[in-house]
């Protein structure tokens, strides 16, 4: 996320009138009174679609909430945003900071939260009426509520589902033994907002997002509560949207470098607390899973065609990332790993990669991609 001056925030209307008292709204909490949900919504940058965040959540049929927003130095109107909508309703609370990063304005979110439970929710995403109603009415002799969500794109809706076993209770032995290895070995159930986490178990056991990486903080608190908590469910649910912007990814690829930030997380240790419950002989397969297919994604992200940088540049930086004598090492073991489950497609991928062909992965995804598109 790009750094922005504390001079951008400070000139903000909204935030040098931060400081007022805001109306009160005879539909708002009562100051005493602890919401059953906390959420926390960090905003950089969303002015074009903040309000219908915004209204989605002041729609929801669970009342008994509080927002909090932090608006992380954003630059552009969020901030005024923010606070025309705080006057308008108390269960908004706005916090303002200079830009930190994702990690510090959830954590400021979390120092702020007062709810018995606490969701999470991108400034650019909404939520369907039922949402926190659905998740809290599932929580109550639960630690933790998974459920799917909608990836949108335009016209285009897709729903996803995290790969647990739906509608019955999870004891915290399964959590650990079945659920945690699943955090370790793939990004795919990492994120946090179509979650509910009980915060009485964020505050004793001290969890917090982790302000050192620049990738995977969401998997990192994850795993962390799966070390502590007693029960969940996985809802066959979804009413969180995400609102997937077309080329996101690809368009920060000539700024972002994706794979020195997963070799970061390759070799960085996990937490105590999740070492402790997983044995080294099963631990290090689980990483080295992650690190390859985290290595195939980004091959296939450079080499998209709506990655706006030029051929030679993403043949150049695919040629580099093959010669990381780290990834050669993983490959070797990976296919060791999974014989039995790789596919022809994947293998036939590994293997240019053992060749260090960046021409011969410039084809075969581009084969790919033609294809899914038809």
């Amino acid at each position: 996320m790009p750094a922005s001056l504390p001079s951008c925030m400070a000139g903000s209307k909204a935030f040098r009138q931060g400081g007022r008292r805001r109306r009160m709204n005879t539909s708002s909490l009562s100051v005493a009174r602890r919401p059953k949900v906390s959420v926390i919504i960090p905003v950089y940058n969303t002015e074009a679609y903040l309000s219908s965040c915004i209204d989605s959540l002041l729609a929801q049929s669970l009342a008994d909430c509080e927002f909090i927003f932090i608006n992380d130095g954003s630059c552009d109107g969020s901030a005024d945003i923010l606070e025309r909508y705080r006057g308008q309703d108390q269960r908004i609370s706005v916090i303002h900071q200079v830009n930190s990063g994702v990690s510090v304005a959830r954590n400021a979110g979390l120092a702020a939260a007062r709810g018995e439970f606490v969701g999470f929710v991108d400034g650019d995403d909404w939520a369907a009426p039922e949402l926190f109603a659905t998740l809290y009415a599932a929580a109550a002799d639960c630690d933790v509520v998974f459920s799917g969500y909608i990836g949108s794109a335009g016209d285009r809706q897709r729903i996803h589902h995290d790969p647990f076993m739906t509608g019955v209770r999870m004891d915290q032995a399964y959590l650990r033994e079945w659920v945690l290895p699943v955090f370790v070995e793939s990004d795919s159930c990492n994120s946090v907002c179509n979650k509910l986490y009980r915060k009485e178990m964020i505050d004793v056991n001290g969890l917090s997002f982790s302000q050192s990486l620049a990738l995977g903080e969401d998997g990192l608190f994850n795993m962390r509560f799966l070390c502590y908590a007693r029960g969940g469910i996985c809802l066959n649910y979804a009413g969180y949207y995400y609102r997937e912007r077309e080329g996101s990814a690809t368009r920060q690829a000539e700024a972002v470098d994706y794979f020195a930030r997963t070799l970061e997380v390759y070799q960085s240790p996990l937490p105590d607390d999740v070492t402790a419950l997983l044995e080294e002989e099963k631990l290090e397969p689980l990483k080295l899973n992650k690190f390859v297919r985290s290595a195939i994604s980004i091959i296939h992200v450079y080499y998209s065609a709506s990655t706006p940088i030029s051929f030679g540049q993403k043949y150049r930086y695919v040629h580099a990332l093959l010669g990381q004598w780290l990834l050669r090492e993983a490959l070797e073991r990976y296919k060791q790993l999974n014989e039995e489950k790789i596919g022809r497609y994947e293998r036939f991928l590994i293997r240019l990669m053992q060749l260090r062909s960046p021409l011969g992965l410039y084809c075969i995804t581009a084969y790919s991609n033609a294809r899914n598109k038809g």
